[in-house]
């Protein structure tokens, strides 16, 4: 049998302590945004209810298997005329107190019990996945926060090397050394920058608000600042071993098992209607007559009563036939449907491997376009003092680095999202991170 989850004991303490204050942490980094969203993402939340409603489960099976006491009584008044006694009585009442205790039903109960606290583990397995799909969310959504802040950077600056540059070609243009054209043109350009940097800004804006959704927090009460960078740090897995990693700690699959085994309990329920089942009963009476004629008067009389009681159902149309197929079926659906769980994660796996690799590879590529692009724009700036090169030339290198420094951010970007989403589907939890 599996064990739990390894974050399911890290989420259980988190709960158990209660929750954090509704307002982030600031400065808000990624291992804040993690933790606070374990305690505040409503997802999550909601999962943690299907926990509690399973556990009420749990206690309304185990009633079965424990003794239940009742009471119950009864107080009557008629006409001595419709008294069924002899001699005739005027009113009567009753008073029964009583235990019952199961001792035999087949092994239904035991098997409920056990499919109850099987699909209990299979909620917390369930939870955790709500987890790392949050987390996973969290992570890409903070990622965000800091591509659109990065890409302001870019823009900020590049305005205010056109701006520069425009303060350049007017100086020039006064010094007669060239024409009120590249005026215009370094104008443009800078015209041009503008909205990159309009939409930068409201991209920001926007990443903030869904980063505020992502991690649960309070609507309408401001954000703290978010901290981190886009780094780059290579990782690399070996896919047999990545394979291996989802199959022994990818929480669905747990799941799916617990919910197989709990059918495998349920067939052992549905069978225990063949069977006859055994009750043992003690308990304690209190009885009155009140009789018509005075001369009897009241008689009253207490005691105990115990014994054994059985039923047992010898032919029922097949409804038990019935259940038993409908159990084996469930069972059958189960087991198919972890099968089929495990080729989808086989091939989420390998597809993520292959999109680190491409991000990987874009990284690559853009740290050399950077680089070449940055060592244009030295070269174009330094021929344009030198008389052999024009203004647009330098300008045309500027679009050049610039591009090449967005592009960079987001082959980062990119990456890091391909590796958060490799982790996930291997089994690595951010829940294990938070603390």
């Amino acid at each position: 049998m599996k064990r739990l989850f390894p974050g399911i004991a890290l989420i259980a303490a988190t709960w158990l302590s209660g929750a954090a204050a509704d307002v982030p942490p600031s400065p808000l980094d990624l291992k804040g945004a993690l933790g606070f969203a374990l305690d505040h993402n409503y997802s999550i939340r909601q999962a943690r209810e299907t926990i509690r409603l399973q556990e009420g489960v749990i206690v309304q099976v185990k009633s079965q298997e424990i003794p239940n006491v009742g009471a119950q009584g009864q107080y009557e008044r008629n006409a001595a005329s419709v008294s069924q006694l002899f001699p005739p009585s005027t009113s009567f009442y009753e008073v029964e107190l009583k235990a019952t205790q199961n001792l035999f039903a087949g092994g239904g109960i035991r098997s409920s019990i056990k499919g109850a606290r099987l699909t209990r583990d299979a909620a917390a397995f369930d939870l955790q996945t709500t987890i790392d799909t949050a987390l996973l969310d969290v992570r890409t959504k903070f990622y965000n926060v800091l591509l659109a802040r990065g890409k302001i950077k870019v823009g900020e600056e590049t305005v205010q090397l056109y701006t520069h540059q425009l303060d350049d070609a007017k100086n020039q243009f006064q010094s007669g050394t060239v024409s009120n054209f590249e005026v215009l043109r370094a104008r443009v350009f800078l015209a041009n920058a503008q909205p990159a940097l309009i939409t930068a800004r409201n991209d920001y804006r926007i990443a903030i608000e869904q980063l505020s959704q992502s991690v649960g927090a309070a609507g309408g009460a401001s954000f703290p600042e978010v901290v981190g960078s886009l780094d780059f740090a290579p990782e690399s897995y070996d896919p047999e071993t990545a394979i291996a990693s989802a199959h022994e700690h990818r929480p669905e699959l747990a799941r799916l098992q617990k919910l197989e085994d709990a059918s495998e309990e349920s067939v052992t329920t549905a069978k225990s209607n063949f069977y006859p089942n055994l009750q043992a009963f003690g308990g304690y009476e209190w009885d009155g007559f009140t009789f018509a004629n005075s001369s009897l008067g009241n008689i009253s009389a207490n005691g105990w009563t115990f014994g054994l009681q059985s039923t047992w159902s010898i032919f029922d149309g097949r409804a038990t036939d019935g259940k038993v197929r409908q159990a084996k079926s469930m069972l059958e659906q189960a087991r198919l449907s972890k099968a089929s769980e495990e080729l989808e994660i086989d091939v989420e796996v390998r597809q993520s491997m292959s999109s680190l690799q491409e991000a990987g590879e874009l990284v690559t590529a853009s740290r050399q376009t950077v680089d070449e692009a940055a060592e244009d724009l030295r070269l174009a700036d330094a021929k344009r003092h030198a008389g052999s090169a024009t203004q647009l030339d330098v300008l045309t290198s500027q679009v050049s680095l610039t591009q090449a420094e967005t592009d960079q951010l987001t082959a980062n970007y990119n990456y890091l999202v391909a590796l958060a989403n490799v982790r996930k589907s291997i089994g690595l939890s951010d829940a294990l991170v938070v603390p």
